[in-house]
């Protein structure tokens, strides 16, 4: 397979959270070769209006053929094949497929903005990413995923 190097945030908080994560790392392993999965750690549900179960939070790194919207589209057909219902934002869901960065791209567009516009802010994407990839470049700081996960523990 081979190309551009990709980060994908994963998360569950409904039903078998930790079966919903691991089925969606193997079918990423479809799409996605040399993948690399963080451990699975489990976080409490962040900016949302109701309460929520946690969360069981995962990072996985590898190289796509894909265009990145192609790989959206990927990303949203197995958040729905994995049961996810999208009744409103920030809702409870079984999985949660986020596409935190794509090589060195930065796109901004209403339906795809890259790197993820808040990965920033999130320790439990920015815990596992730099366990997996910690040298990877966010396009918009020059910054590396362990130098932001630093500075937001400071």
């Amino acid at each position: 397979m081979g190309g551009t190097v990709v980060a994908i945030a994963l998360g569950s908080n409904l039903g078998d959270r930790r079966g919903h994560i691991e089925w969606a790392i193997e079918q990423l392993g479809q799409h996605l070769s040399h993948l690399r999965a963080s451990s699975i750690i489990e976080t409490e549900p962040f900016e949302v209006s109701e309460p929520q179960p946690p969360y069981l939070n995962a990072v996985v790194v590898g190289e796509t053929a894909l265009d990145p919207h192609a790989l959206l589209a990927v990303l949203a057909r197995l958040e729905k094949a994995g049961g996810r219902d999208r009744r409103s934002f920030r809702a409870a869901r079984t999985l949660d497929l986020d596409l935190i960065l794509y090589g060195d791209l930065v796109i901004d567009t209403p339906a795809l903005t890259v790197p993820h516009a808040r990965f920033r802010e999130r320790l439990f994407v920015l815990e596992p990413l730099a366990e997996v990839a910690g040298e990877s470049v966010d396009p918009l700081t020059g910054r590396t995923a362990r130098e932001i996960l630093s500075q937001f523990k400071t």
